[in-house]
């Protein structure tokens, strides 16, 4: 081939004049990528993986569960018999509730017959006597009954025969633990509850603190409500779990009553409901397995809750009250009271307060060992 003095020189096929040549480096391949680019892919990638992790965390998190491990417990307390109420305080002061309600002694609550107890059962009742013409009237409250146990818990397996719910307009029946000294620091466990004719079904609720939520994942037949179990959000409505229609009042009783079940342990509070014909044998026989009762009614895991912390030092509290800061919320719109503002309602109707009172067999609290 011919010499040539320079690339200048260079011509291409059929003669043409060529450009001096020029280099092109490949995008696509990463040995030619300046230092800015390497950057930029290694900030991209580490935002990828923050948002996996932070995702995957929250999957995890919403999909967490305790494991409910199974428990063996055994008898610790029983509350029955004509000694009954001797396991139990009555609350005299102002109603924290703002009721329209007088909660009297035990000699008081003798004395009008608002509590009695025979072998089978225990009786606790509004008063159905005072009228308008009554000296005194009850212009300034009803009479009625608020009884807190003696003993306190901070966990157990707690066994509660119900024969007969309080219903009536403007009334406020309540089942409940708490540590009434320390509300809501030790927190609240409404039970069994309703309000007005409870045809609306059963209420079970906790009442905390801060920082106590139910959001995550739950396995219960009852329907969820607010989320939020801290007093200070949704005007202290707690995150309740909303029973069957027939889970209180007239049609729970027409079926007999049933049992309340409650196990509260560090995994959670979990809660179930058994009608008269459908108790489990192991409950009648004393020894309660809960997990082979199946899904619960109300579940409370921990998984967004420190149920440890948030419980503690709690007594068993039975009451009716009337009227009260629940049942105000909806007065106007519960078809009671034929127009009258509550106060005046229960003051002047008596008669209405038939149906309002407990009917209790036997309590029953186990511990686990």
């Amino acid at each position: 081939m011919p010499g040539y003095e320079d690339e200048g020189d260079l011509m291409p096929y059929r003669g043409k004049p060529s450009h001096p040549a020029t280099t092109k480096m490949p995008w696509w391949n990463p040995r030619y990528w300046a230092k800015k680019v390497w950057i930029a892919l290694t900030v991209v990638i580490v935002i990828i993986i923050v948002i996996a992790v932070a995702v995957g965390v929250t999957v995890s998190k919403s999909n967490a569960y305790p494991s409910y491990k199974e428990l063996a417990y055994s008898l610790q307390d029983t509350y029955s018999g004509e000694k009954f109420f001797d396991q139990f305080n009555y609350w005299t002061t102002y109603d924290p509730a703002h009721g329209h309600v007088h909660y009297v002694n035990p000699g008081d609550a003798k004395a009008h017959n608002l509590t009695y107890a025979s072998q089978d059962s225990a009786i606790l009742r509004v008063d159905t006597t005072v009228g308008p013409g009554s000296t005194p009237d009850a212009s300034t409250g009803r009479f009625s009954v608020r009884i807190e146990s003696k003993k306190t818990y901070n966990k157990g397996l707690f066994i509660f025969d119900v024969k007969h719910s309080p219903y009536g307009c403007a009334t406020w029946p309540a089942l409940w633990l708490t540590d009434s000294s320390s509300w809501p620091k030790h927190g609240e466990i409404d039970v069994f509850e309703s309000i007005n004719n409870g045809d609306k079904g059963n209420m079970m609720t906790l009442h905390t603190s801060e920082d106590c939520k139910m959001s995550g994942k739950r396995k219960m037949s009852g329907k969820a409500l607010q989320a939020s179990c801290d007093v200070k959000d949704n005007q202290n409505a707690g995150c309740g779990v909303e029973g069957g229609k027939d889970s209180f009042g007239q049609a729970f009783n027409d079926k007999k009553g049933g049992v309340m079940a409650v196990e509260w342990r560090d995994d959670g509070i979990r809660m179930w409901q058994f009608a008269r014909d459908g108790v489990p044998a192991d409950i009648t026989g004393k020894k309660p397995t809960p997990n082979a009762w199946g899904t619960a009614a109300a579940d409370f895991p921990n998984t967004h809750c420190n149920i440890g912390n948030k419980f503690s030092n709690n007594s068993i509290v039975a009451n009716i009250d009337l009227c009260g800061d629940l049942v105000e919320a909806s007065w106007k719109d519960s078809g009671c009271g034929g127009g009258k503002k509550c106060v005046d309602f229960v003051s002047n109707n008596p008669s209405e307060f038939t149906n309002a009172f407990w009917e209790f067999g036997a309590f029953e609290v186990y511990q686990s060992s």
